[in-house]
């Protein structure tokens, strides 16, 4: 699967919640696939909401929201999540302009409670730089807190 969600804004994320750690390049490229995967597997959710429904539109009310965002405030751009939700959808689908920033504002709440746990990981093993290992450990751990 490539990654279709750019580093750069992925990183802004992380830095939001690092705290003043440094971010290597790998947290945020192995962060910017672990939002893609979640984005795609929101989207298939979505999906079978709208099917459900009878509608081939993903609408914000599929991804569970009632009201859309502010677009200018999100650091995740909307083309590349919009391609993000249409990797494991049917090509019959379309989803909303309104839809799409949804789909972003979670994504990237999503990934800032990711970011935040990679920063206290960091810290936790006395290093000053978040790393991939730290992004992944949220995964590791994740299944205890649920």
């Amino acid at each position: 699967m490539s990654v279709e969600l750019p580093v750069a804004p992925v990183d802004d994320v992380i830095r939001r919640r690092a705290d003043g750690l440094r971010v290597s390049a790998e947290a945020g490229q192995t962060l910017a696939r672990r939002i893609q995967q979640e984005g795609a597997r929101r989207a298939q959710s979505a999906a079978t909401v709208a099917d459900r429904d009878g509608r081939k539109t993903l609408m914000i009310s599929d991804f569970g929201a009632e009201q859309v965002p502010d677009k200018g405030e999100l650091d995740l751009p909307i083309a590349p999540v919009d391609r993000v939700a249409r990797l494991d959808i049917d090509d019959r689908y379309r989803v909303s302009m309104d839809a799409r920033i949804v789909l972003a504002a979670q994504l990237e709440v999503y990934a800032e409670d990711i970011a935040a746990v990679a920063a206290f990981l960091a810290r936790h093993a006395g290093r000053r730089t978040i790393k991939s290992e730290d992004v992944e450990g949220y995964f590791e751990l994740k299944q205890y807190f649920e």
